[in-house]
């Protein structure tokens, strides 16, 4: 799971780094869908925080999943702010607030999903 973790983040940072570049024509057919750009954002972001998640959960299994989950979501939260706010700096790309709300919100419920997926058997919470 870490592995896939890993490759999946190296792939969102090909694809910033392509936005950045100006060179993300490939995927200009998504923002001609009405929320496309937004659920691109829910889904791309939301997708590493679950591996992410499962991949600290199953390695570190001693530890308090919550806290695990939390922390995971902190830092993301932390680095997709980051890098929301630095598309100011490049003339090919904007900060737009709710592309940020919409990632945030992907993090927030692939967190969810990964705790209900990685729940101790026979527990109904």
């Amino acid at each position: 799971m870490k592995h896939l973790a890993f490759l999946y983040g190296l792939f969102i940072l090909a694809v910033i780094v392509l936005a950045d570049l100006g060179r993300l024509d490939v995927v200009g057919w998504v923002s001609r869908i009405p929320l496309g750009d937004k659920v691109g954002h829910f889904i791309l972001y939301g997708i590493l925080t679950l591996l992410i998640d499962l991949a600290l959960l199953r390695a570190l299994r001693g530890l308090s999943p919550r806290l695990l989950v939390l922390r995971a979501a902190l830092t993301l939260a932390l680095i997709i702010g980051l890098e929301e706010v630095s598309q100011r700096f490049f003339s090919s790309r904007s900060f737009d607030l709710l592309d940020l709300m919409f990632s945030y919100l992907g993090v927030i419920v692939f967190s969810l999903a990964a705790l209900y997926i990685k729940r101790p058997e026979g527990s109904t919470t």
